[in-house]
């Protein structure tokens, strides 16, 4: 996602489709953001703020050079609806990012637990339960897509404003360094047995989005859920630790 960002010409606009306050955030000064969200998001980052239904937005026809959807798709009611004005509000020559949860892993079976369903409306069990309606309802072609693993990071107490509901306790209260720990656990777990315990979902990439890389980041911060390649994650370590950017603390 944030290198298609960091690629767009100047000039070009961009809409973050059900952002919150926002899905990323971007040094640039010299594109558009336009973030849409069904409910006013309170705390905001940078760029313009629409409340509007993804099904029927309140956007001109080919308006944007890329749509990020960054984990929306699962809970929009109207599926088929909102991929439809995706494909009226990009340009022809547009991009679509789209990172989903898989639905029958252990990250997603812990957070619609752990958030009562967590708003998800719309189960992805396999690649194809994306990539088939997107491309059939946009017209756009499939360029490719990544893994995208877990970091648990919505179960870390930074990330929890008030009180930890009583659940938290089998997670050590959302201590940063068990989370470190149970994530480096289940990676270890991973590549002894073939599971896919440490997976959370996907990213794909339509239209004129293409990716960046070859193999997905397993590196993947448990406070920021920020993933980092092996050799950016071996930079910032020291021993079998590396902290972050943010400052959270992880394990090689």
């Amino acid at each position: 996602m944030y290198e298609l960002i960091a690629n767009l010409p100047a000039g070009a606009r961009v809409l973050d489709l059900g952002a919150r306050a926002g899905s990323f955030h971007t040094e640039r000064r010299d594109i558009a953001v336009v973030r849409l969200d069904l409910e006013n998001p309170g705390e905001r980052r940078s760029g313009a703020y629409i409340i509007g239904d993804a099904a029927r937005m309140p956007l001109k026809a080919g308006s944007f050079e890329l749509v990020v959807s960054n984990h929306s798709l699962e809970h929009f009611s109207d599926l088929r609806g909102a991929l439809k004005e995706i494909a009226r509000v990009l340009k022809s020559d547009g991009g679509l990012f789209v990172a989903v949860p898989d639905a029958t892993t252990l990250t997603d079976r812990i957070y619609r637990w752990m958030a009562r369903g967590g708003g998800h409306v719309n189960a992805f069990r396999r690649p194809d339960d994306v990539i088939h309606p997107v491309c059939e309802e946009t017209g756009l072609e499939y360029r490719g897509g990544y893994l995208l693993y877990s970091s648990l990071s919505f179960l870390n107490r930074r990330n929890i404003p008030g009180r930890r509901g009583k659940k938290m306790v089998l997670f050590f209260g959302g201590s940063e360094r068990f989370l470190a720990l149970l994530m480096w656990s289940l990676k270890r777990v991973d590549t002894w047995f073939n599971t896919r315990l440490s997976v959370y979902g996907w990213t794909f990439y339509f239209g004129s989005a293409q990716p960046e890389r070859d193999r997905a980041w397993p590196n993947v911060c448990v406070r920021c859920g920020a993933g980092q390649s092996d050799e950016a994650a071996a930079a910032l370590a020291t021993g079998r630790r590396w902290r972050c950017p943010c400052g959270g603390l992880n394990l090689l």
